[in-house]
């Protein structure tokens, strides 16, 4: 079966009020065997050892510098797991967890079996319920259904990702009826709650705080040593991080004859640059949203443009958690 997937790129006020969202463009790495547990617990930086009660949870895996090779979500499924992330991250973490790996009883793979879908918007609950006997929550955000994982994701629009094999999975999505969107789509909702981003440009150049991941519940700064978390810790209680991921929105610039773009701050009559892009999403209407490494000091007061269009401004979007470090 081949799902009919729309690759318009909508804004978030012209998308249907439910639709899907086939996944292609994200995938995850397995670990599973009798030291899964211990071995990625020395390797991320959240606690592992709290799925029991936390069975969804952000981190990040990074360099013995504390740089992040990868962000994502982490959940068991069948016993093993799963560290959902896009596929730009996969093959330098997996490569770096396997090198470690090799002195643990635990098997490392990227999961190439099954495929990821979303579910999204205002009656994917009742959808989903249709469909299988349980639906995920808040409190039990993660829950299999026969071959099929279904996650709930907390956030002010709701969502579902669902995993299985590619064959059931089209099935599933097939029988709700709904448009089915490409993964830009997902990114998109990604940038607007705030959820870090990296393309392959950004493998090994953030501390996760720079990626507020410790505004997410991404860092776990009692579990003890794992790799990277000298950095980490010393980013933490000495303020020694500058930066942090911003949403930024934008109107009528046109990107298509840009190759990479760079964000530009006005200092006095001088204009600088300001950080990097992490993530970015152009609709049709050619509107903007990106996601970007700034100073952790920026606010909506600050000029803010993309450089290869000086007539461009960007506006500093409101994120859905504080990054005010306690």
């Amino acid at each position: 079966m081949t799902l009919s997937v729309i690759q318009e790129r909508s804004t978030l006020t012209t998308l249907p009020s439910t639709y899907a969202i086939q996944l292609s463009d994200f995938s995850a790495i397995s670990l599973s065997g009798e030291d899964q547990s211990k071995y990625l617990q020395g390797q991320v930086t959240c606690d592992v050892n709290t799925l029991a009660e936390h069975p969804l949870l952000f981190g990040a895996h990074c360099d013995a510098k504390g740089k992040a090779f990868s962000c994502f979500r982490l959940f068991n499924r069948n016993g093993s797991h799963l560290l959902f992330q896009p596929k730009s991250t996969v093959s330098a973490s997996l490569a770096e967890l396997k090198k470690f790996g090799v002195f643990a009883k635990v098997d490392i793979e990227e999961i190439v079996n099954l495929a990821f879908y979303a579910i999204v918007g205002e009656k994917a609950h009742d959808l989903i319920q249709t469909k299988f006997n349980q639906v995920p929550d808040s409190l039990s955000p993660v829950i299999q259904v026969a071959g099929t994982s279904i996650i709930y994701l907390a956030g002010s629009i709701e969502r579902y990702l669902i995993i299985d094999e590619k064959i059931n999975i089209e099935k599933i999505i097939a029988s709700l009826n709904l448009p089915v969107y490409a993964s830009q789509i997902w990114n998109l909702l990604e940038i607007n709650q705030g959820i870090p981003l990296l393309g392959e440009e950004a493998i090994s150049e953030y501390v996760p705080q720079m990626l507020n991941l410790q505004a997410i519940n991404g860092i776990s700064f009692t579990k003890g040593c794992y790799l990277g978390q000298e950095t980490v810790a010393r980013m933490q209680y000495l303020g020694k991080n500058k930066k942090a991921l911003f949403s930024l929105s934008g109107q009528n610039v046109d990107l298509a004859a840009i190759e990479k773009p760079v964000i530009e701050k006005q200092l006095g009559e001088n204009w600088r640059k300001a950080g990097d892009i992490t993530s970015i999403y152009q609709a049709e209407d050619n509107s903007l949203t990106i996601q970007a490494v700034l100073a952790n000091d920026t606010n909506s007061s600050i000029n803010l443009r993309i450089k290869e269009q000086p007539d461009s401004k960007l506006t500093v979007m409101a994120l859905p958690y504080t990054l005010i470090q306690e």
